[in-house]
């Protein structure tokens, strides 16, 4: 183990320098969501150079790399992004944002770039490998309905429906070098919720002639937040929140309706539905109680995610032994939401997280126009997947 080790972690630093190229190059050229070819065709590129079999336009820009070991054994998945942000970059980094509008703000060019120096360092030890390792690059994943169920229902992945799938995360609240895994249920599902609440306008001097659908609509936020307070089941996480109400009166003009969206998250799809139902019913109970009325659209995102305890832990020790036991940490469920859950819903899976912070603080959140990752990151990443893909693929 330990000769092996050693030579992944000797490649891995050899090639450090074409793998920054990677993530420098992506980073300056991002697109958005449904609309990589260019990203696309870089990848596939890559991947060609290297003597990897690739197949792409999975149902667009996704596409799978394979590459089959000497050995007989499992097929193992590990998953990276195509898309960015819709946010433009101000960060003043040398490699900044080309393409204005567009940021990779969630660090997938990072997990890209790191399955890319993966998929060299992968190609190195073939005749040491088990198995087959698919390099899957998916589309869309910021926007819904996510890339994930096309790289699912393509040809190529049904004929090579791996055993077991992997995906990483950046995480700037932990520092590069350092990495973080949870057992079980870990991010949520997420849902969209759009409701637009009906009165009857008028001029605001005359209330009486109207059916206020704002006054309608304050009652009904207050109302939802008390049905998720008392009504979501305590062992069950459950956050309903609204971010956007849109009232197009004026000083002195009620408006005939008002917009409201926000979103739904919880872990638990009975309990899903069963709120779905629930948050339809008191909005047209509390509407129709004060003279109005409401059409509600719950637009169903993506399932929560689920990190096969048995797998999970197997990758915990093996991130272990390549970062070193203090450098892992046991993390708690969080209430973001990414469509590697349709895989975890059909595959043993594991979604975990490496740091990308610096040491001397001064991190920005993903999805913010300064988002900077600490590019050490680089250093562990492509290695660390290898370690992971070569040890689970063995029978």
């Amino acid at each position: 183990m330990g000769n092996l080790l050693n030579i992944i972690k000797s490649n891995a630093a050899e090639t450090l320098e074409i793998t920054t190229g990677f993530w420098h190059h992506l980073h300056s050229n991002p697109e958005l969501s449904f609309k990589e070819q260019q990203t696309s065709n870089f990848v596939a590129k890559v991947l060609k150079d290297n003597n990897i079999e690739v197949f792409e336009g999975l149902n667009g820009n996704g596409l799978i790399g394979i590459i089959k070991g000497a050995k007989s054994g499992k097929t193992i998945g590990i998953r990276a992004e195509l898309d960015a942000l819709p946010i433009t970059e101000n960060t003043n980094l040398g490699y900044t944002s080309k393409n204005k509008g567009s940021m990779h703000a969630c660090g997938h060019d990072i997990h890209m770039a790191s399955l890319l120096g993966a998929a060299i360092l992968i190609s190195r030890i073939k005749d040491e490998l088990s198995g087959k390792i698919l390099l899957i690059f998916e589309s869309g994943e910021e926007l819904l309905p996510g890339g994930a169920t096309q790289i699912i229902d393509s040809e190529i992945f049904k004929l090579n429906r791996p055993d077991a799938i992997f995906a990483f995360h950046v995480l700037p609240e932990l520092a590069a070098g350092k990495a973080g895994f949870c057992e079980g249920q870990y991010m949520a599902s997420g849902d969209e919720i759009h409701i637009t609440v009906k009165g009857k306008g008028g001029h605001a001097a005359l209330p009486h002639t109207t059916v206020n659908p704002i006054l309608i609509a304050s009652k009904l936020l207050l109302d939802l937040k008390d049905f998720i307070d008392t009504k979501s089941p305590s062992h069950i996480p459950s956050i309903l929140s609204f971010g956007k109400v849109t009232a197009n009166g004026a000083t002195n003009i009620i408006p005939d309706d008002v917009q409201i969206e926000g979103t739904f998250r919880t872990m638990d799809e009975e309990w899903r539905r069963n709120a779905h139902k629930l948050i339809e019913k008191i909005s047209n109970d509390t509407c129709q109680s004060l003279g109005g009325d409401c059409i509600v659209d719950i637009r169903k995102g993506y399932p929560s995610i689920f990190n096969n305890p048995e797998i999970c832990n197997r990758a915990k020790k093996l991130t272990q032994e390549y970062l070193g036991h203090s450098n892992v940490i046991d993390l708690d469920r969080r209430m973001t939401t990414d469509d590697f859950a349709y895989f975890s819903q059909i595959i043993p899976s594991v979604f975990f997280r490496l740091g990308v912070g610096f040491e001397n603080g001064g991190n920005h959140q993903l999805h913010s126009s300064t988002f900077i990752v600490n590019q050490d990151i680089l250093k562990y990443s492509s290695g660390l997947l290898t370690w992971i893909s070569y040890n689970m693929s063995k029978p």
